[in-house]
């Protein structure tokens, strides 16, 4: 069951690179290097060679960017790493980006580069025994990831209609990266929501706390957060069974589970433990104190397991008491991974308090592991949730948008490349659409 990995843009490409580094640094430290989950990760995320003298896996990825230095850079790195590599002819570059705007984007570039990405991206499928979809890596501040991503994952949708699309998007920085991020933004999820089966968002901001206060690095780059946020997709879409059963589980079965209601595709992903190599040899885990801090973090909308706050109690389902002061959901996955993992109880995690009052418990939570150790943590937990974390970020964004907008701030760059100011009008209220379905679980 194999992944097809679309990386566009800066960005994505970033974040491809450390997902393929992980993964294989993951396998690498397995000591039974023939092991069924090897072989299972291997299929998943590479197609490795049998005959060839390159025994190298071959990352199962397609290369997205509108300038060559990018490309450029992803290849040599690969080649650097010694463990696995980029095939020839996975990538489709051009001279000149997008200018940090959608419309440039969605309605230039990604026409130009259509066809030619579908053709690779065909040849990559035809290599798979058996696909289970397509992970497409993107910003959603810029204009290549944006609107390009957003352009091709229209095509993919059209081009494989039966098969799996989940959108990893990078969300900017609150203080701005760019002065059209929330344009791009808006626009870019407006349009993923209608072509894609779930969208997996990870923020600037978060990833930034993590770097700087769990992992203790001094002056935080865009590479470590990439790091981390390859570390956080290998976690989480790793082999690993059933909870309790000798059954494979896939990532298209993974957010069935979560995306259950087209209204509601938003998922965030929480991991623990996070921390330095330094800090690592001197820390010990346990399981019920794992899952007791990713229960909190959840509940507070943290996502880092230090300075979580523990005042903010879950009521009794039978309680009137108001479920403002914290977060509900409408679905969870625990991947656990390590030690011991069958011993881990996660009935907590069944709390009805936890989830819409329309969703039963039972049938929202699902429990995935493997007593394969990740990385160098003898034990590690990771929760996929459809939460209302998305409100906050996502209600700043529409705000900060529409004040632009209603002063018709920055509009003429993006009518220049044929937008109309109708198509901004239809992409917000779609969005406010989706923030008051998630804002009212």
């Amino acid at each position: 069951m194999s992944i097809v990995t679309v990386q566009i843009g800066q960005c994505g490409n970033q974040v491809g690179l450390e997902l393929f580094n992980t993964v294989m640094e993951d396998v690498s430290s397995d000591s039974t290097k023939h092991s069924t989950f090897n072989d299972q990760t291997l299929t998943r995320f590479f197609d490795v060679p049998e005959s060839s003298k390159e025994k190298r896996p071959v990352a199962r990825a397609v290369l997205v960017d509108m300038e060559t230095k990018v490309i450029q850079n992803m290849y040599e790195a690969s080649e650097k790493s010694g463990r696995w590599k980029y095939g020839n002819h996975q990538y489709f570059c051009q001279k000149r980006g997008s200018g940090n705007n959608w419309a440039n984007g969605f309605s230039v570039h990604g026409p130009k580069a259509e066809e030619s990405v579908l053709n690779i991206v065909r040849r990559e499928v035809e290599k798979c025994d058996r696909l289970t979809g397509f992970l497409n890596l993107m910003s959603l501040a810029g204009g290549t990831g944006s609107g390009v991503g957003t352009r091709l994952t229209q095509s993919l949708r059209d081009n494989y209609p039966q098969n799996f699309i989940l959108n990893q998007v990078v969300w900017p920085h609150s203080s701005g990266e760019v002065c059209l991020q929330n344009y791009n933004t808006v626009l870019s999820l407006s349009h993923l929501y209608k072509s894609c089966d779930a969208i997996l968002l990870l923020t600037n901001d978060n990833l930034n706390k993590i770097c700087s206060q769990l992992l203790g690095i001094k002056n935080v780059g865009f590479k470590d957060m990439n790091k981390v946020i390859g570390h956080q997709l290998a976690s989480a879409f790793q082999p690993a069974y059933v909870h309790g059963q000798s059954l494979w589980s896939s990532v298209e079965e993974t957010f069935e589970h979560l995306v259950a209601h087209p209204e509601y595709k938003l998922v965030t992903s929480r991991c623990v433990p996070q921390t330095s190599e330094r800090s690592m040899e001197f820390s010990t885990y346990n399981w019920p104190s794992l899952l007791k801090y990713l229960r909190q973090m959840l509940i507070v909308d943290s996502y880092m397991d230090e300075g979580v706050n523990w005042h903010v109690k879950v009521p009794p389902a039978s309680s009137n008491q108001s479920a403002s002061n914290y977060i509900k959901s409408i679905s969870n996955q625990l991947i656990l991974r390590g030690k011991d993992v069958m011993l881990a109880d996660c009935q907590h995690f069944k709390d009805t308090a936890l989830y819409a009052n329309w969703i039963h418990p039972d049938s929202a939570m699902s429990v995935l592991s493997h007593h394969h150790q990740f990385l160098k943590y003898e034990k590690s937990a990771t929760l996929l949730s459809n939460c209302q974390s998305p409100v906050k970020p996502l209600g700043k964004c529409l705000d900060k948008g529409w004040q632009m907008f209603a002063m018709r701030a920055y509009v003429h760059w993006y009518t220049r490349y044929g937008m109309m100011e109708e198509d901004f009008i239809d992409s917000f209220a779609s969005l406010k659409q989706v923030h008051h379905s998630y804002a009212n679980i």
